[in-house]
């Protein structure tokens, strides 16, 4: 749809248009951001016995992540006397921008989308995998033993398992035939991937938790080993910058989730009355609700159970699902 209103609308008037939907898109990010952590630390202290934020914004903390942003913003930028500046200054944008700018080809509806490429899953994993050099950049940057060590472990982990999550797709490819979002959603109309497509989706949101260093993968920022781990020497809006592409990331990978295993805007039978883009926000918010609830329930892992569980455990069920995948395709389909 917005590819159409940039074709139709004369040249000159292109990059304002550019410039208007990507100040929108962000707008739309970070009040989810805002409220992404607001919901989960209600959801968590609801688990917990607790009651949450409840005083800023009236009973429910409505404004409590609003005055904690704006207390971080004015606190004191620092930056180590030993540090490498340059680096130290570039390494939270490096992690920032890809979160953002693989939104770009995530189709929210069958006409809200801001790109159609064809090879839109590719675009999104390549691109994702870039934070990982801003994270190692920072911890290294920063001239400390304990934030080097969140950066290598960071390292580690987010190579490990973006391969066990790069082939647990495989078989929504070989399905589809395509690496176009938008086609991958399509062919869902009948039946959502992650019937099918079980072991892959399992996989899928197993590693992209650990891709999101949430608990309970959160090794490389383990405050009580690692004192916060690779941005334990950031302050102020550089450790918000951190902050934000790891909430960005969870809107990103959480839309990925829909797309490509529950139908993304695609309704159930009965109920195709309620417009695409309210279905995918339903199971948006299901698949970020879940996130929340693995935070709350799951004891972090040992770093050897880390790399374990994804060189022995995820990468051959991700194996063994394409192996599944192709004979199904071939014999069956």
């Amino acid at each position: 749809m917005i590819n159409d209103l940039l074709t139709s609308a004369p040249s000159w008037t292109n990059f304002l248009i550019y410039f208007a939907l990507g100040a929108a898109l962000l707008g739309a990010v970070l009040g989810f951001v805002t409220y992404a952590i607001l919901a989960e630390r209600k959801v968590l202290g609801f688990m917990q016995l607790r009651v949450g934020p409840n005083r800023t914004g009236g009973g429910l903390g409505l404004l409590q992540t609003v005055a904690d942003v704006l207390k971080l913003l004015l606190k004191e930028d620092t930056i180590p006397k030993k540090a490498d500046k340059p680096l130290f200054i570039l390494a939270p944008i490096i992690a920032f921008v890809p979160a953002f700018v693989v939104l770009a080809v995530i189709p929210f509806s069958e006409n809200l989308y801001f790109t159609d490429i064809g090879v839109g899953l590719l675009f999104y994993i390549a691109v994702s995998g870039i934070t990982t050099i801003g994270i190692v950049a920072g911890g290294w940057a920063s001239n400390n033993k304990y934030a080097l060590m969140g950066g290598m472990r960071a390292a580690a982990q987010m190579i490990s398992y973006e391969v066990p999550l790069v082939l647990s797709v495989v078989g929504v490819v070989l399905l589809t035939g395509s690496l176009n979002l938008i086609e991958i959603v399509n062919a869902q109309a009948n039946l959502w991937f992650f019937i099918p497509q079980i072991l892959g989706f399992l996989v899928f949101v197993i590693a992209a938790t650990a891709e999101l260093n949430r608990v309970p993968f959160d090794l490389p920022e383990a405050e009580s080993e690692l004192v916060a781990g690779y941005h334990v020497e950031y302050s102020g809006f550089r450790w918000a910058f951190f902050m934000l592409a790891e909430y960005v990331y969870l809107f990103a990978m959480a839309s990925l989730t829909t797309v490509l295993f529950l139908g993304g805007w695609q309704p159930l039978p009965f109920l195709d009355f309620i417009p695409g883009v309210v279905w995918f926000a339903l199971k948006f918010s299901a698949v970020v609700f879940f996130m929340i609830w693995m935070r709350g329930t799951f004891p972090r892992l040992r770093g050897d159970q880390l790399m374990e569980f994804a060189w022995k455990i995820l990468l051959p069920i991700a194996l063994v699902n394409i192996i599944i995948t192709a004979l199904v395709k071939e014999f069956f389909l």
